[in-house]
């Protein structure tokens, strides 16, 4: 919601004081409209910039020749404000419940209650005091809708004049503060730097190990020397930053499917314990294996010997995440 310069979205409270005058027909029988007066708590908020809504409680009482008034309001006002400087016009418009209570005397009837809704009306300014105090002066109409039989069926019309302080709970929002601007002439020439060299593209490369090397057929116990593991473990010890990487093992199709996932899973293992045990921190490393899915070649030789050599590239292991980190000149 926009804002502007006097617009403060705290809640605020609001003590104030009032003059109260009755209407003739609300229960006083000596005519005339006495003056009394009153006072009141309210909380408000600003919820737009041209809105405030105040809700709250407000007493007002008044006398005349012993005979006494006094008029309870709960309520809530929509305020619209033609401006947020720091002179504020608005009209106003509420509702809320009233509860009434006429002294009139023995000779008169007594006393008189009655709890009744209202509504209300009027007009009135606001003035910034601070960053935080506005002061608020108003004049309404409060109109009941009581009609009981204790005060004849009439509806009163009653008047406020209410001057409080709105304080607000917090500070506006601090506006943010434009960098300064140098006079032109004063300004020199920002100097432009040449724009970087541009580096040659990175070349990537998969590290894929054949498992035939490093594991004997149908097992999983790494056999040395394993170079290309070396390998490996330098690039990652010389480069802390690479993480999340998968060491993935494959089996070839000979033997069944459990059997095939268990050692993928195992060889997979083995790999990265190798890896842990050159330095490579453990959390950088996930070991898993997928049995005889993605095979690299299909095989029909009917010589068993032939088949698992032909199978052998389906044999391997797999270190995926490197691919991305070496660049080649």
């Amino acid at each position: 919601m926009a804002q502007d310069a006097g617009f403060n979205p705290s809640w605020y409270i609001q003590p104030s004081v009032n003059a109260f005058r009755p209407d003739q027909d609300f229960g006083l029988t000596q005519g005339g409209k006495p003056l009394g007066y009153g006072g009141g708590l309210k909380f408000g908020r600003a919820i737009s910039n041209h809105w405030d809504v105040q809700m709250g409680y407000v007493y007002g009482r008044a006398r005349e020749s012993g005979q006494r008034i006094q008029q309870h309001l709960l309520g809530v006002d929509g305020l619209y404000l033609f401006s947020r400087e720091t002179f504020r016009p608005f009209i106003l418009i509420g509702a809320g419940v009233e509860h009434d209570r006429a002294n009139l005397g023995a000779g008169f009837g007594g006393r008189r209650d009655q709890t009744a809704p209202y509504v209300s009306a009027g007009a009135g300014v606001q003035a910034v005091l601070s960053d935080r105090v506005t002061f608020q002066a108003d004049l309404r109409n409060v109109h009941g809708f009581g009609g009981g039989k204790e005060f004849n069926d009439l509806k009163s019309n009653n008047y406020y004049l209410t001057v409080g302080l709105n304080i607000a709970l917090d500070a506006p929002p601090a506006p943010a503060a434009a960098p300064p601007v140098a006079p032109a002439m004063l300004q020199e020439p920002t100097p432009v730097a040449p724009p970087p060299a541009v580096a040659p593209a990175p070349r990537f490369e998969k590290i894929t190990l054949s498992a035939t090397r490093l594991f004997g057929f149908d097992n999983d116990k790494l056999v040395a020397p394993m170079p290309k593991l070396d390998e490996v473990a330098t690039l990652l010890n010389e480069n802390s930053g690479i993480s999340n990487v998968v060491i993935t093992g494959y089996a070839d199709r000979l033997g069944n499917d459990k059997y095939n996932q268990k050692l993928s899973e195992r060889r997979a293992i083995a790999v990265k314990d190798y890896l842990v045990s050159k330095g490579v921190a453990a959390d950088r490393l996930t070991a898993v294996g997928k049995g005889e899915a993605n095979p690299v070649v299909e095989c029909n030789e009917k010589n068993r010997a032939a088949l698992i050599k032909c199978l052998e590239p389906n044999r391997r292991v797999e270190v995926e995440q490197i691919t991305v980190e070496r660049r080649i000149q």
